[in-house]
C-alpha cells in the first residue's frame, strides 16, 4: 500500500483543499478528504501579497509558515479520519499558494514553508512542483493534464475535463492519447471578486446573483478583447492578469450598469472562453467533465452547455467517481506519487517545456 496526501490551495483563496490517497498499479482511492478555509489574518495577508507592496520578503516569509502550519492541520485531520499514522504516508504533495506566475520571467511562486511542514507533519514533503518545468522552458502550469490523463483517461474515447476555480483551465484527454491543455481564462475568480465588493460574500452561491440579471453584450466584447484570449497554447494565466482592476479598467461607459448584470456578463465570459476552447481543441468531445467551485455554480455550467451545444454533455466529476471540490488535491497526490517513483510529472505537449521532467523539491521527514 502507498498512500500519499495531495495539499491544494488555489487562485479562489478559499483554503486547502485536502486528500489521503492510496496508489497501486496507476489506480487511486481516496481514503478521507478534508477542506480547511484560511484563518482571516492570513487570508487578507495572502490576497494583499497578489499585488506588489512594502517588505515583501519578510511578510511572504511568514505567510510561508502560516501556511504550512494550516496544510499540517489539514494532514492531522486527514490522518485521523483515515485512522492512519503519519508514519503510514509516504509523502505528501503540497501546491502552496500562487502569489506570482510569471513564466514569461522565468519564474512562478508558490508560497509555502516546506521545512515546517515536513516538521509538523513528521511525512516527507514535497513542494515547488512548478518552478522545474519553467526551468525547462515551459508555462508550469496546467499540470493537472497529466494526472488527469492517468487518472481519467479512456482508451479510444476523447474526454475533456475542465477545472474552473479562481483560473478556468482544461485537459483534453482525446483518443489517441495526444494529451494538450491550457489556461482559458478566469475561472471563478473575477466573479467572486465582483460579489465581494458588491455583496460582502465571498462568492456567488449557485450563480443566483449572476441569474437575476442579464449579460450585457458591449460589455461582455469589451471583455473578450484581451490579447490573452487569443493566444495559442501551451499558456497560463492568474491573478497577475485577471483580478479587480482589470474588470473595472473595461467599465468605461457601463458605469450606469446593474451590478447583477455585470455579474451576469462576467459568468458568461468564463462560459465563452472555456466553451471556445474546447470547440477549438476537442471538437470530437461529447462530454465534458467539469470539477474545481465552478461544478457548483448551477448558472456557469448552464452557459457553459448552451454555449457548446446539444452534442456535448456537460457533467461533474462525479460522473467518473471523483469529487469535484477535492479533483485538484488528488492530483497533487499523484504528483507526489510520481515524484517519488521519479516520474515525470509535466507533459511537454501542454506546458511547453523542453521535455518531461520530475517535478517537485523534497523536505525529508
Amino acid at each position: 500500500m502507498s498512500l500519499f496526501i495531495g495539499l491544494m490551495s488555489g487562485t479562489s483563496l478559499d483554503g486547502v483543499d485536502g486528500v489521503l490517497v492510496e496508489f497501486w498499479a496507476g489506480a487511486a482511492r481516496t481514503m478521507a478528504s478534508h477542506h480547511l478555509p484560511y484563518p482571516a489574518p492570513l487570508l487578507a495577508e495572502l490576497r494583499a501579497l497578489q499585488a506588489a507592496g512594502d517588505n515583501e520578503l519578510e511578510r511572504e516569509a511568514l505567510a510561508g509558515i502560516g501556511i504550512a502550519q494550516v496544510y499540517a492541520q489539514c494532514v492531522a485531520a486527514l490522518l485521523e479520519k483515515s485512522g492512519m499514522q503519519a508514519a503510514d504516508v509516504r509523502a505528501i504533495g503540497a501546491h502552496g499558494q500562487t502569489i506570482r506566475h510569471r513564466p514569461e520571467l522565468g519564474y512562478t511562486r508558490q508560497t509555502i514553508n516546506g521545512a515546517v511542514l515536513a516538521e509538523l507533519s513528521c511525512i516527507d514533503a514535497i513542494v515547488d512542483f512548478r518552478s522545474r518545468d519553467v526551468a525547462a522552458g515551459g508555462q508550469g502550469a496546467p499540470l493537472v493534464p497529466a494526472a488527469h490523463l492517468a487518472l481519467f483517461g479512456e482508451p479510444g474515447r476523447t474526454r475533456v475535463l475542465a477545472n474552473i476555480g479562481g483560473i478556468g483551465n482544461i485537459s483534453v484527454l482525446p483518443a489517441d492519447g495526444h494529451v494538450t491543455g491550457f489556461d482559458t481564462g478566469p475561472g471563478n475568480v473575477l466573479i467572486d471578486e465582483w460579489t465581494r465588493l458588491h455583496l460582502g460574500k465571498p462568492y456567488d452561491e449557485q450563480g443566483a446573483w449572476a441569474a437575476s440579471g442579464t449579460v450585457l453584450p458591449a460589455l461582455l466584447q469589451s471583455l473578450l478583447a484581451e490579447p490573452y484570449f487569443a493566444l495559442p497554447p501551451p499558456k497560463s494565466t492568474g491573478r497577475d492578469l485577471f483580478h479587480l482592476d482589470w474588470v473595472h479598467a473595461r467599465l468605461a461607459g457601463f458605469e450606469s450598469a446593474a451590478t447583477q448584470d455585470v455579474a451576469a456578463t462576467l459568468t458568461q465570459l468564463t462560459a465563452i472562453t472555456l466553451a471556445r476552447g474546447i470547440r477549438e481543441h476537442a471538437p470530437d468531445a461529447d462530454a465534458l467533465f467539469v470539477c474545481g467551485g465552478g461544478a457548483f455554480n448551477a448558472t456557469l455550467l448552464g452557459m457553459l452547455a448552451t454555449e457548446l451545444g446539444s452534442g456535448v454533455k456537460v457533467q461533474t466529476t462525479l460522473a467518473l467517481g471523483a469529487d469535484p471540490s477535492h479533483v485538484e488535491a488528488l492530483c497533487w497526490a499523484w504528483l507526489a506519487w510520481r515524484f517519488d517513483e521519479r516520474k515525470a510529472g509535466n507533459l511537454p505537449s501542454v506546458t511547453g517545456a523542453g521535455g518531461e521532467r520530475v517535478l517537485g523539491a523534497l523536505y525529508p521527514r
